[in-house]
């Protein structure tokens, strides 16, 4: 069933303001030069309270200094989520329930970054690159309303070209109603992945749920947005958690499952199932039953709290001790997982956890090589961009943002 009212508008608005750009802006297609890419660093200003992130770009992530003040782009709005698809930088609002503003910006053959549209979204849950689009999904936690809505984003025309809805009661089909939430979007194939927990969608407790122990992924074809099945699969806790990815592909194009197990109910933790990892196989819709790696065991007492491939089987970490779980908790200590060896090593030269005030938890990123891993790492002296040798284990302190807190680094190339 589609939602033709809010299609439309959405629609015309992006279509509007896209076309109010500037006539000039590079188009893709055009030759782009590696070598003159710049780095996208996002940093929320320390100097006061509830002001926007500032958009900034370096040349290196491994040394250097840059500053929030009197630097970079100001967003409009202070909570802002970024992904980066089709070579252009898409800067999304959480409006907290109100419709939210979704900016993009492409690198010019100056070094400067080009507004190419900015333009009213309705505020979601989750979102992600499935091809040449932007999928976002708006997810609701409300028994009374038990619809998500999904949104494509063409990201050659900056327009929406499709919106449906999903029935999130009916998906999760449990006897006391709960509702399927989902944690993130992964595209497997020419499929999309959604893994989702179930909620109880009530006021005095949204986000509990009585099925603790299971992990579910519903499949559905793309573009289309049918779902074909879902997997279950009941060693772990849910897979991902809000607003954070749990499911990623290797080259091989096995998929790689992350449970924090952190379900709670009435606000406490009942997961019983160890934080860990599980794996669907290239080609296949089921768990692969012959493998689980215990993270909790693995650690001597830790659980994976988000994580980012960085190639050739090896994942970086968050770990946090498992005495301090939490929904939102988020690990201040870093470890690459190689999951093709079934081994795990700490990363050393990070701050010591209790010198860290936040860390960059989503929008880190890796080198094209696969040799190094960026991360964005808040201490009381300053916020830093570390390097991670992902051979070694071993990080360098980089990159100083003068003024602010690192919220996002991506990487852009020129477009001529």
């Amino acid at each position: 069933m589609k939602n033709k009212h809010l299609y439309l508008s959405l629609y015309a608005a992006a279509a509007l303001l896209a076309s109010c750009s500037n006539d000039d802006t590079p188009s893709k297609g055009e030759e782009e030069t590696e070598n003159d890419s710049k780095y996208i660093i996002t940093a929320t200003p320390t100097a006061s309270e509830g002001v926007a992130d500032y958009i900034l770009t370096a040349d290196d992530l491994s040394q250097g200094t840059i500053s929030t003040v009197g630097n970079g782009i100001e967003q409009d709005g202070t909570w802002r989520y970024y992904v980066t698809n089709n070579n252009k930088f898409f800067s999304l609002l959480y409006g907290q329930g109100n419709p939210g503003a979704v900016t993009t910006y492409q690198l010019n053959n100056t070094g400067t970054l080009d507004k190419l549209s900015d333009f009213q979204s309705e505020t979601v849950q989750a979102f992600e690159a499935v091809d040449n689009d932007i999928l976002l999904i708006k997810i609701s936690r409300s028994s009374d309303a038990p619809i998500a809505y999904w949104y494509r984003l063409d990201t050659e025309t900056l327009q929406f070209v499709d919106e449906g809805q999903i029935n999130t009661q009916e998906l999760a089909d449990k006897e006391n109603g709960e509702l399927a939430f989902f944690s993130w979007i992964t595209q497997v194939g020419d499929k999309v992945y959604l893994p989702y927990f179930t909620v109880k969608g009530i006021s005095t407790d949204r986000f509990g749920t009585e099925y603790p122990d299971e992990a579910n992924i519903a499949v559905y074809s793309y573009p289309e947005m049918e779902l074909e099945k879902i997997i279950h699969d009941d060693r772990t806790s849910f897979i991902g958690r809000y607003f954070i990815n749990g499911l990623t592909l290797d080259e091989k194009g096995d998929a790689y499952a992350f449970s924090s197990s952190v379900a709670t109910n009435n606000g406490v933790i009942t997961s019983t199932k160890p934080s860990a990892i599980t794996r669907i196989k290239k080609g296949e819709t089921e768990f692969d039953q012959t493998f689980l790696y215990n993270i909790e065991e693995a650690t001597g007492g830790k659980y994976v709290t988000t994580q980012m491939y960085l190639g050739n089987g090896k994942f970086l970490v968050n770990l946090e001790n498992i005495e301090n779980k939490g929904a939102y908790a988020t690990g201040k200590e870093y470890a690459i997982i190689n999951i093709y060896t079934e081994s795990i090593t700490m990363v050393t030269g990070i701050p010591a956890p209790e010198n860290i005030v936040s860390v960059t938890f989503r929008n880190n990123y890796v080198s094209e090589d696969k040799k190094t891993a960026y991360v964005g790492i808040t201490t009381n002296t300053g916020s830093y961009v570390y390097n991670i040798d992902v051979a070694t284990a071993t990080a360098t302190q980089g990159l100083e943002v003068q003024g602010g807190v690192i919220t996002a680094i991506s990487k852009l190339a020129p477009v001529n």
